[in-house]
């Protein structure tokens, strides 16, 4: 009885603490996982063949706050800059100027008591690239076709 009651208090000494919800522990396939719940610090512990050994993982929140800092004080001083700066053309509005669509067609005039609808014909680009397409798909058809033949026929 002494004895079991000697290893229930060594294995107690070596566990982490996980009392009062400090740590909390979860189990890989080399070890475990070790989470303080106060500082949120990530730590890996394993058995080396001297024992356990915790080692803290690499924080990349850490990086990535340090990142972010660096970044907002970079736009605070290009935004002092940019204010400090006179204005380049004077008398400019603030408002965007709207946008003129080259490729919008005009509205066909409609007169009174006679409405016309023109639909515009393709250029001879367009139809020659039409005839291409066309021709290319044709032949693949053809070509799939004979291909389909022989292999039904056997003579591959």
């Amino acid at each position: 009885m002494f004895g079991l009651g000697g290893i229930g208090t060594a294995i107690a000494e070596s566990m982490p603490d996980t009392e009062n919800g400090r740590y909390a522990l979860s189990p890989v396939a080399d070890g475990v996982i070790r989470l303080d719940t106060r500082s949120g610090e990530v730590s890996t512990c394993s058995n080396n063949g001297n024992g356990w050994a915790c080692y803290a993982a690499p924080d990349e929140r850490a990086a990535l706050d340090a990142e972010i800092g660096r970044l907002q004080s970079d736009n605070e001083k290009l935004k002092a800059q940019l204010a400090a700066r006179e204005p380049a053309v004077p008398g400019k509005i603030d408002e965007p100027l709207p946008k003129a669509d080259s490729l919008k067609k005009p509205e066909p005039k409609v007169t009174e008591g006679e409405r016309k609808i023109e639909i515009p014909l393709p250029s001879d680009r367009d139809m020659d690239r039409m005839m291409s397409f066309l021709e290319q798909a044709w032949r693949r058809l053809v070509d799939m076709a004979n291909r389909m033949q022989k292999d039904v026929t056997g003579k591959i």
